[in-house]
């Protein structure tokens, strides 16, 4: 790595380190940490909504995808439109009227303190396998850079992380999104010139490379058949529609940003704004992973064998061995962009859950009790400490996931089976508090154990070769959520026919 390349990396994330710390401000309040004081443009919260799904697992994982098989996995970013549409129009409103900055709060009082416990530790969860992911993408260009240990990469990113994250708190995370937003945009614009620029017969053998590939065309969406066995257009288009309205509808890094928008017209916007904008970038970076595919198809360079078995690797590999200095360092520091940004907002939204859902009903209550004349500025300075302590280990497991994740071959596979997992089905309670129909609460937890039993099944059935159909683990949030919603439902209407 050459000197000018390593300066613009270093300069880049120490200068993002410090632009968070810089939010840090004395006597300020856990209320303040986990809403940023209800006072961010709607433009910026819609770039930190934005910056939160380009991840290093888009910033990778989607031009790998592309140039080992084609862009089926880009189906689930043309499901976004549907959920940001319900996000502006029923999502916003109802968080922004609710009183309180957990996304889980709503279904306490629906169905008692279990649901809020079982969808808050399902997003615990997610988030950390989300941090272990994106950690991990981190550390593949500095492995192939300068060969640097990638446990040690992944440890001092994650520290990095954290010092700004616990520093400035939710404002520090937006303002610093919104940021890194704009430079992995403009890297990766650059990056797709310069390959298409290079092709030997000009830009356009790009896309006749890539059609005509032996492997099939690189520009396909997947099959159109009904096969839920593999990952075909409905599977995915399916999948991101269930995800996605997730995330929207009861993600708290997405309900934060709703709170932390200074009007309803800013956080409606930014809603619409973050998850339309994901699209066109998202697209973009399929087309890199295709101009790669015939980057090294038609000659312009030679790609080892190793890192061809590896496509999570073929985009790091260009970046350090055809970009020119200067450019590479630019590179390197947008996919750092992407990475830091969701994870310090998986950072902040946690330790947020942390306290609102778990320390404050359940231990700060009882110590109120034993010092019930604790001074107000002593209660707001316990749990400012909390919070940030709380974000301090969230970091930890996920740079621990980071690592342990090391031996998987597609990231993008591994992610996207996790969440649908460990999701549990989320959507569904929340969708069953929503209908007007009132839903009994035994209902709704008999819904919920049905729903996880489901999605059990659905993702051990081919890990350990159970018998029957074997379906595809990205239905396990589907079928998950329509199983605690149709018996939540329906037993409300059988109890209640009984009675």
């Amino acid at each position: 790595m050459h000197i000018i390349d390593f300066v613009i990396f270093l300069a880049f994330t120490l200068g993002v380190v410090l632009f968070g710390c810089s939010f840090f401000k004395k006597g300020s309040s856990a209320e303040e940490f986990t809403s940023a004081g209800h006072s961010i443009p709607g433009w910026v919260v819609g770039m930190s909504i934005f910056a939160t799904y380009v991840s290093s697992i888009s910033y990778i994982g989607y031009p790998g995808k592309a140039f080992a098989a084609n862009w089926n996995a880009f189906v689930f970013s043309l499901s976004i439109p549907i959920a940001s549409y319900f996000a502006a129009k029923y999502f916003v409103p109802f968080y922004r009227n609710s009183g309180s900055v957990s996304a889980y709060t709503f279904l306490e009082e629906k169905f008692g303190a279990w649901a809020r416990l079982y969808a808050s530790l399902c997003y615990l969860l997610t988030q950390i396998a989300r941090m272990g992911s994106i950690l991990y993408l981190l550390a593949v260009p500095m492995y192939i850079l300068m060969g640097w240990d990638m446990h040690t990469v992944i440890i001092l990113t994650s520290l990095a992380i954290i010092v700004y994250s616990m520093m400035g708190g939710l404002k520090a995370v937006i303002w610093a999104d919104a940021i890194q937003g704009i430079i992995l945009i403009g890297g990766a614009v650059l990056c797709l010139l310069i390959l298409m620029l290079s092709m030997p017969d000009g830009p356009m053998q790009t896309f006749e490379l890539a059609a005509n590939s032996p492997m099939g065309n690189k520009f396909s969406l997947g099959e159109f058949n009904s096969d839920l066995t593999t990952s075909t257009f409905w599977v995915c288009l399916i999948y991101g529609i269930f995800i996605n309205l997730q995330n929207y509808g009861i993600d708290q890094n997405y309900v934060q940003r709703y709170h932390a928008a200074k009007t309803d017209k800013d956080a409606r916007f930014s809603a619409l704004f973050g998850g339309w904008l994901f699209i066109p970038v998202s697209a973009l970076f399929f087309l890199i992973g295709s101009a790669l595919y015939s980057y090294y198809a038609a000659g312009v360079a030679e790609l080892p064998a190793e890192i061809a078995a590896k496509p999570d690797y073929v985009f790091p590999f260009f970046i350090v061995n055809s970009l020119p200095t200067g450019l590479r360092g630019l590179l390197i520091a947008s996919i750092f962009a992407a990475g830091m940004s969701t994870v310090s907002t998986s950072v902040t939204s946690a330790a947020t859950i942390i306290l609102t859902d778990y320390v404050r009903p359940f231990f700060l209550k009882a110590e109120h009790l034993v010092h019930p004349k604790r001074e107000p500025h002593e209660h707001r300075r316990l749990e400012l400490s909390i919070v940030r302590l709380s974000s301090l280990g969230v970091g930890l497991l996920g740079a621990a996931v980071a690592i342990a994740m090391l031996s998987v071959e597609s990231i993008i596979d591994a992610w996207w089976t996790l969440s649908s997992i460990f999701s549990g089905g989320m959507l569904g309670l929340f969708l069953l508090g929503c209908i007007p129909q009132r839903i009994n609460r035994w209902a709704a937890l008999a819904g919920c154990v049905c729903g996880v039993l489901v999605i059990a099944w659905i993702s051990l059935a081919g890990m350990l070769d159970l018998p029957g159909i074997h379906l595809h683990t990205y239905l396990a949030i589907v079928l998950g959520t329509a199983v605690i919603f149709l018996v939540g439902f329906l037993l409300t209407i059988a109890l209640k026919g009984r009675r």
